[in-house]
């Protein structure tokens, strides 16, 4: 069965791999610890608090940065799930996107806002990271940290239940959660993605000279991934 359900979410050519979104700065914490974490383990944060700024911590030795958290306003959520909730369960996450192009688009976003900041893009098989972390695994029909410009015209509600564990893929029929894999918007990883050097493909960044040493031979420009042309 886990055969199976990843098969159908990876078996198309432009699902062979998943995308990381992090800062530059965060590169030597990454190779260091072989890991992802999600920003709770970082800093844990139970109660949902919002960051406003990106904030600077330590993990391991090695200097991480968190991203602020953007604004998500109680019009835009379901009756069953606080905005706090719905926080602290994406702070519990490592957020993956399924396409290059969903993860330019994050990366665009951020470019715009910090044009001063360097970005990195993680690529990673998509298979084996998601048959080794099978559980962890949870699947989002939408943008889920973010908000709707007109909330009151959106035809869904934040709640914890829009995210489906990966192994009840295909098992409901449900508007809010994702049906085939073309609607899958973002993957998210219960805490960690470990091992990472069992999936990591390619590193995109703009220097090579901002890659740890280990790390150098998986180096692509990120030029390479903000022209059209190589939009997928």
């Amino acid at each position: 069965m886990r055969t199976d359900i990843i098969h159908r979410m990876t078996h198309t050519p432009k699902r062979k791999s998943l995308y990381h979104f992090t800062r530059v700065d965060n590169l030597p914490a990454i190779v260091s610890s072989d890991a992802l974490y999600a920003s709770d383990i970082v800093h844990p944060n139970p109660q949902g608090n919002r960051r406003t700024e990106k904030e600077v911590h330590q993990l391991n030795g090695n200097k991480v940065l968190l991203n602020a958290h953007l604004h998500i306003s109680t019009e835009i959520m379901d009756t069953d799930t606080t905005v706090r909730q719905f926080r602290s369960f994406l702070d519990q996450h490592v957020f993956l996107w399924p396409t290059l192009r969903l993860c330019q688009q994050m990366l665009q976003m951020y470019s715009r806002r910090e044009p001063f900041e360097k970005f990195a893009v993680l690529q990673l098989a998509a298979y084996p990271l998601l048959f080794d972390h099978y559980h962890q695994v949870r699947l989002s029909k939408y943008d889920a940290g973010s908000m709707p410009r007109y909330p009151q015209r959106t035809s869904y509600r934040k709640t914890l239940r829009m995210f489906l564990p990966l192994s009840e893929f295909r098992a409901h029929d449900h508007a809010l959660i994702p049906r085939i894999p073309s609607e899958i918007h973002e993957i998210l990883i219960h805490n960690s993605v470990s091992s990472l050097h069992r999936y990591i493909e390619t590193v995109y960044c703009s220097d090579v000279g901002d890659i740890p040493t280990s790390w150098v031979h998986l180096y692509k420009p990120l030029q390479d991934i903000q022209t059209p042309r190589d939009q997928v």
